[in-house]
């Protein structure tokens, strides 16, 4: 990691503890049990949007039709299940299916055909805003009928009895360690520097003590969140598939430097088209997990999340030039804006404020990138 990308990162930290004790002292009840699990589940939500275009940025192209996305695969998993009365599973997969014809229709003509990502993503943004509400027929579909819990209503009502939370944080700080222990090993088996060992160990250490004071926080409440494991193998996923398979070296190398990866021999063209068909599949989870939050599928579900998804990736050290980005950086980023989000909530400001305070931090979070990128070269 270089020292521009150090500073980043630790700015990113600061800004976020800065965040939270401005909110706590406006409100208490922010760091309060109730709240804290309501954000978890805001967190979950932005963050498995955000892991998908971070997928796509990595490329250096852009989706501008997420938000609107969201709205339509969650509309159409609601319809199916309280017009139709469609099991909930099928009901999700048939909205599954629809989001990878969706995305890969829209990865073809940006690939093949050479069109802007911007045209064809912001063509999707209004044409997914038109089939939603058609969907719908403009009116509020609920997420079961009859008031019966199913599984699209659980992604985010279910929490886990406080045993089986704690089981869950030692699997994942196990996890953590062993991970850490074979990347040690194969990086000095492939010759490569790394970490002292202290600096390594003491990095695991934190991130698990964190994650224990989360639970013991959680559980206080209602226990982990449903939606909080999602995220958790939503970021592994795009974790392994980005740092230890031949497809993330490809997606870095294409962000970095187009040409050179033609050259290189490198799919290019299949390539960018998976990224866009595994960020339609991450459209369609956010979409479920959205709905189940509200209760419903509305014409405002999904509404300006594509900026809060964009931001969330750049304020995390993703560059909208492609060939730079790191899950741990998204989530970082996503916490800053669920938080803010969250906190401008609590404190019941307006929503013309909430939008310029949204507004502001995407322009914020790309000037960043572009004074990191300069200090960089």
């Amino acid at each position: 990691m270089n020292k521009e990308m150090s500073i980043r990162d630790f700015t990113m930290i600061m800004v976020l503890g800065l965040i939270w004790i401005f909110f706590y002292n406006q409100n208490p009840e922010f760091i309060g049990s109730r709240n804290l699990s309501n954000l978890a589940i805001e967190l979950s939500i932005i963050s498995v949007l955000a892991l998908g275009m971070l997928v796509v940025l990595l490329t250096g192209e852009i989706d501008l039709s997420v938000g609107s996305g969201v709205g339509l695969l969650g509309g159409i998993a609601c319809v199916l299940i309280f017009n139709y009365s469609w099991p909930a599973w099928a009901a999700m997969l048939a909205a599954l299916a629809v989001a990878v014809v969706l995305w890969s229709s829209m990865g073809v003509l940006i690939t093949s055909f050479q069109v802007p990502s911007f045209i064809i993503t912001l063509g999707g943004l209004l044409i997914f805003k038109g089939l939603f509400w058609m969907v719908i027929n403009s009116q509020t579909v609920s997420v079961s009928k009859g008031g019966e819990q199913n599984l699209l209503s659980m992604l985010t009502t279910f929490s886990f009895s406080t045993i089986v939370s704690f089981v869950l944080l030692a699997g994942v700080c196990f996890a953590l360690f062993v991970s850490m222990q074979k990347r040690r090993k194969m990086q000095k088996e492939y010759g490569f520097e790394s970490l002292p060992y202290e600096r390594d160990y003491l990095k695991v250490f934190i991130i698990c003590q964190l994650l224990l004071l989360m639970t013991l926080v959680l559980t206080q409440f209602r226990g982990v969140p449903l939606s909080l494991v999602i995220l958790g193998v939503a970021a592994t996923v795009i974790y392994i598939l980005t740092k230890h398979t031949a497809f993330g070296r490809y997606l870095y190398a294409i962000g970095g430097n187009k040409e050179a990866a033609v050259i290189s021999g490198i799919p290019v063209q299949k390539i960018m088209c998976f990224s866009y068909v595994i960020l339609g599949c991450f459209v369609a989870l956010t979409g479920f997990m959205q709905a189940a939050y509200q209760g419903s599928s509305t014409t405002t579900v999904g509404e300006l999340m594509e900026l809060d998804a964009i931001a969330a990736c750049v304020i995390g050290g993703t560059s909208l030039k492609g060939g730079r980005g790191s899950v741990g950086g998204v989530i970082i980023g996503a916490l800053i804006m669920t938080s803010l989000l969250n906190g401008m909530t609590l404190m019941a400001v307006s929503p013309e404020n909430k939008l310029i305070a949204r507004g502001s931090v995407l322009v914020l979070a790309v000037w960043l990138d572009v004074f990191f990128a300069k200090k960089k070269k």
